[in-house]
């Protein structure tokens, strides 16, 4: 152990954004971290999202409404919310417990409880790309687009529950008329709109490899193709193991495998299920320059400049992990988009994707020490790993080698 009774060494298993997150700010503590991933860097939810960096729009997803929607929509293989029919006992059971927490107190507790993540989000990217970490945020507002006013309501009070929470956030209703002339792409069915403000956004997947880069330049070994079978008590800290009989031993282990958190954590005395909200993702040539992000609320569609071109991404499909692509969700997307934007050249679409993102229950994290002495876990964030990705790693790297707890992280307690 370290200085303080800290740990000297930590073992990161998950190479996506919170992971290497937490590498970087283990290793600005002076923590020397092995980071290892059954694929690769950005292998899983960090490559092909939206790239927000979003604090105004990291909404909990257990908002009531959104329960109202899904008994309507759940078995419909061309609505954003949907689970195809499915004898899982487990995933059932997830969503029993999911629509239970579909109530203003236990969405109010969420939003309060991802305060501080929100505040301090932005801080967070900052001090990475400040120093070593190349890929860039991009300041941009975030266009919210509606086909009349009544759709618009809907985003509007959420807004002001979360200005009430705290939050101060900054936007404006606009016609559709202004909109277009901020956002060129918006269609003339678009009627209502809102600008957010003071938000921003990267390319996940440069973003990630730029951080992965990163942390190796500090010192840090990133071992891909390891796939952990266990994690076990030895002389001299844990060891962990990968199915091919690699070992790497160090003094703590931090597991942030995203919507497989469940495969390790179960044992360490997680007991809140993590599910894979999977969504799709591609990228379609537009006529004009895209200037900042676009959000289709109603048809749950965020849009994003990418490389060119615009990246489409949407979904919310309750399905395992490790499924492969369902082509029917990619074409149910630009079903949706298509009348709301112009001047995008579908047939063009390029980079089709899909990937895991960990959804817990009662719309919190798991975020800190578990049952097993020395195991941590970082995961369920959602659709906001990668806005909430680098603070939870900083907030995570205190706890692990100072032995206290943020007053942050408590309403994210793994074990709760």
């Amino acid at each position: 152990m370290g200085v303080g009774g800290g740990p000297r060494t930590v073992v990161v298993i998950g190479a996506g954004v919170v992971g290497l997150s937490t590498a970087w700010f283990l290793q600005e503590r002076g923590v020397e971290v092995t980071v290892v991933d059954r694929d690769g860097v950005a292998a899983g939810a960090s490559w092909g999202n939206a790239g927000w960096i979003s604090p105004g729009l990291a909404i909990p997803l257990n908002e009531p409404g959104v329960l109202k929607y899904g008994l309507r929509s759940l078995l419909d293989p061309r609505a954003p919310l949907h689970v195809p029919a499915s004898p899982d006992v487990r995933l059932w059971s997830f969503l029993t417990r999911f629509a239970a927490n579909c109530t203003w107190r236990s969405w109010n507790r969420a939003v309060r409880a991802n305060l501080a993540f929100n505040e301090e989000c932005l801080e967070a990217f900052d001090v990475l790309t400040s120093n070593g970490v190349e890929a860039p945020t991009i300041k941009a507002p975030i266009i919210a687009a509606f086909e009349n006013v009544r759709q618009a309501t809907g985003l509007l009070h959420e807004l002001r529950r979360i200005d009430g929470s705290g939050l101060k956030i900054d936007y404006t209703a606009l016609d559709g008329d202004a909109l277009r002339e901020q956002m060129p792409q918006l269609s003339s069915r678009v009627r209502a709109g809102v600008r957010l403000d003071d938000q921003r956004y990267v390319d996940p997947g440069r973003f990630t490899h730029s951080l992965a880069e990163a942390v190796v330049a500090r010192g840090a070994v990133i071992r891909s193709g390891f796939r952990v079978t266990g994690v076990h008590e030895e002389t001299g800290g844990l060891a962990v193991r990968s199915g091919a009989g690699e070992t790497v031993v160090a003094d703590a282990v931090v597991l942030a495998t995203g919507a497989w958190l469940n495969g390790l954590g179960a044992s360490w005395g997680v007991r809140v299920p993590v599910r894979a909200g999977r969504g799709y993702s591609f990228t379609v040539p537009t006529e004009q320059p895209v200037p900042g992000p676009v959000y289709l609320p109603a048809v749950r569609v965020a849009c994003t400049p990418y490389q060119g071109g615009l990246r489409v991404a949407g979904t919310m499909e309750f399905r395992d992990a490790d499924a492969p692509l369902d082509r029917a969700r990619i074409d149910a997307i630009i079903a949706s988009a298509r009348p709301l934007l112009s001047g995008v050249a579908w047939d063009g679409l390029t980079d089709a994707w899909v990937g895991p993102r960990p959804v817990t229950p009662d719309g919190r994290p798991l975020v800190g020490a578990t049952n097993a002495p020395g195991r941590f876990v970082a995961g369920g964030h959602g659709m906001w790993g990668l806005t909430h990705g680098p603070v939870t790693g900083r907030m995570l790297a205190e706890q692990i080698t100072t032995g206290k707890q943020p007053a942050a992280l408590r309403d994210f307690d793994p074990v709760r």
